[in-house]
């Protein structure tokens, strides 16, 4: 794997088994463990492709339109006081996100394996969109499976997804939120995996998913890190980024992680309240144990099962987290706090009404968190966030919220 294409180190690199010190790793049932061998094959197969990354770099340059700015949010920075905040603006990407970043990865690994079909889960939509829009453009089919309750709130990006030959699947069991989706789309992958890639849509699930698509959305750090020397010399003091599954932030982080001289910061949905199903905190509140075919951090009973869970945004209401988040965490290489739903509205429109960004939820919780710390800092310091998508997608939800 070229190290210009992924800015992978070794401080995030997997053992060979999946595991991120004693996080990660592949527990599926005996019917998933070829399936997903085949995937960790493959891609270790590409990575390694000088070729398969110069097409990949060809779509993100004139496609997706990287790479995408830095911006010194100096009318946010001046009214907060303290430390300069800059924003990597994620959101002006091709369908308003990160996301798009690992979809065009995974679809380009899906046709190198011969796949007719991708099919993933999807909370706020931003990733069924970029999926959706991927499997367009390199002439896929696209299934995507979202939670009933996300269905209502992100009814644009359903639209989207429709508009762009995509079938969406609602899906009603359980919490029919997150969790459930996924649950709903390794069901149909067990089905169809001869035809089928599940295109993972964080770095969450069995290996090598976690290590890929860090790999594809290491991009984001890569450019930020570069960006932020040309604009103001050196490196930030401090990283802010949401986490839900966490991929946005690792696709911040992994570019910094040797900078031990650069604190990391994860911003987490503390919800309504510290109640059990009423926040979807996993760092903060959680404790290990196994979901979605990895061992990593999350809110569970007595008995290993996941909790309900809350937030306002749609694209963090997931039980688990990463397991490179569950390693930095323990490792003490980043910190994860939590912001609520008030602050997180907060934020949304401070954004919006000072800079004339209107940011996405998930992304709301890392400007939150930034807008606390920037007056504790002195003039001097820098702050950068990762803006990871815009707010389309929540204006309807939030001006019903807040009743504009």
């Amino acid at each position: 794997m070229p190290s210009s294409s992924t800015g992978s180190n070794q401080i995030n690199t997997p053992d060979q088994h999946g595991f991120f010190g004693a996080y990660g790793g592949r527990f599926v049932p005996p019917q998933l463990e070829a399936v997903i061998k085949e995937v960790e094959e493959a891609y270790l197969s590409i990575r390694q492709d000088q070729s398969f990354w110069d097409e990949y770099q060809r779509l993100l340059t004139h496609y997706v339109g990287r790479p995408s700015p830095l911006w010194h949010a100096r009318n946010l920075s001046t009214k907060l006081g303290g430390a300069q905040i800059y924003l990597k603006r994620e959101d002006l990407n091709h369908t308003g996100a990160h996301k798009i970043n690992h979809c065009i990865g995974e679809v380009l690994l899906a046709k190198r394996m011969g796949k007719k079909r991708v099919i993933a889960e999807t909370g706020a939509g931003q990733h069924g969109v970029a999926l959706a829009t991927a499997a367009a453009l390199l002439g896929l089919e696209c299934e995507i499976h979202m939670g009933a309750i996300d269905v209502a709130k992100q009814h644009p990006n359903v639209i989207r997804m429709k508009l762009l030959g995509c079938k969406v699947i609602e899906v009603t069991q359980g919490g029919a939120c997150l969790k459930d989706a996924v649950d709903s789309a390794f069901t149909d992958f067990v089905t169809n995996h001869r035809d089928t890639f599940f295109a993972i849509g964080s770095v969450v699930g069995p290996h090598p998913y976690p290590m890929m698509v860090q790999d594809f959305q290491s991009v984001v750090g890569r450019e930020a890190r570069a960006q932020i020397q040309e604009q103001a010399g050196r490196l930030p003091d401090y990283l802010v980024a949401c986490v839900g599954g966490g991929s946005n932030a690792m696709g911040l982080f992994t570019a910094f992680l040797p900078d031990t001289e650069v604190s990391i910061i994860g911003v987490e949905p503390a919800g309504k309240s510290d109640q059990r199903g009423e926040h979807a905190a996993t760092l903060s509140f959680g404790t290990p144990g196994m979901l979605h075919g990895m061992k990593t951090y999350l809110l569970q009973d007595d008995g290993g099962e996941p909790w309900p869970v809350h937030s306002i945004a749609s694209g963090l209401d997931y039980p688990g987290v990463g397991p490179i988040h569950a390693f930095l965490k323990d490792s003490k290489r980043a910190e994860y706090v939590a912001v609520g739903d008030a602050e997180t509205l907060a934020a949304f429109r401070q954004l919006s009404e000072v800079e004339g960004i209107i940011p996405a939820l998930e992304s709301s919780h890392a400007v939150a968190y930034a807008a606390k710390l920037a007056p504790r800092l002195s003039a001097d310091k820098i702050i950068l966030v990762n803006l990871s998508g815009r707010g389309d997608k929540d204006i309807d939800y939030v001006a019903e919220v807040m009743g504009i």
